[in-house]
């Protein structure tokens, strides 16, 4: 029973995430940009911390496809625990973009992340992006488990500062989950390669290179 809570909390904390992460995108689409760029790294910062401290203790507070796999990797998360969370996440997350679509049915992307420059670009910004959250995660956290009192503020921060600067050119997704549930239900898909790809590859470098630097 414990681990259908896990999951569960999960699939709420990734909800959560792209409800209130993609939302802000959404709302800024329709309204002709009153969230702004700043205001949607904000959001996302902010949901990502708030949802470490919620959950950080119970499931680890994943919230993410890539870092799940990586915990797995670097041996900190049974294996035979990967599919559930990862379902639990894509679950979570579609069924955000769902709400979304009916609240905003005049959004055109409903928050998908496209490149605005060439793939290339956008695919290697997402791999380095999703490296640099990683390892922060990777030295903060106890195990699969974000605790302590400044795991959350780290981890969100990396988010709102990464979505700060590279949001405009890539999306600044990290996450496979976050990218998959808009592009799915906007039927936006020519480019989710990029945003499926590229974080679990970023993902898999940082748990290599804190193998070799880790005491």
């Amino acid at each position: 029973m414990n681990q259908y809570k896990t999951y569960l909390a999960e699939a709420i904390g990734t909800f959560t995430l792209v409800f209130c992460g993609t939302g802000a995108v959404t709302i800024d689409e329709i309204t002709k940009g009153s969230v702004s760029h700043a205001g949607i790294a904000i959001t996302f910062g902010l949901v990502v911390m708030a949802m470490i401290y919620a959950f950080g203790e119970q499931s680890g507070a994943h919230l993410n496809p890539a870092v799940t796999i990586a915990f797995a990797v670097n041996k900190s998360l049974p294996f035979k625990k990967v599919l559930p969370y990862i379902v639990s996440q894509f679950a979570g997350a579609l069924l955000a973009s769902l709400l979304l679509h009916n609240l905003f049915p005049g959004s055109a992307l409903l928050g998908t992340t496209l490149p605005a420059g060439t793939v290339t670009q956008s695919f290697i910004l997402e791999t380095i992006l999703t490296f640099f959250l990683m390892l922060v995660i990777l030295r903060v956290a106890t195990g699969s488990k974000e605790q302590g009192l400044f795991a959350g503020l780290a981890i969100g921060s990396v988010v709102l500062l990464e979505a700060m600067f590279a949001g405009p050119v890539s999306g600044a997704s990290m996450n496979p989950a976050r990218s998959f549930a808009p592009a799915i239900i906007s039927g936006h898909t020519e480019y989710l390669w990029i945003y499926l790809s590229a974080p679990v590859m970023g993902a898999l470098i940082a748990v290599f290179i804190h193998q070799l630097i880790k005491p």
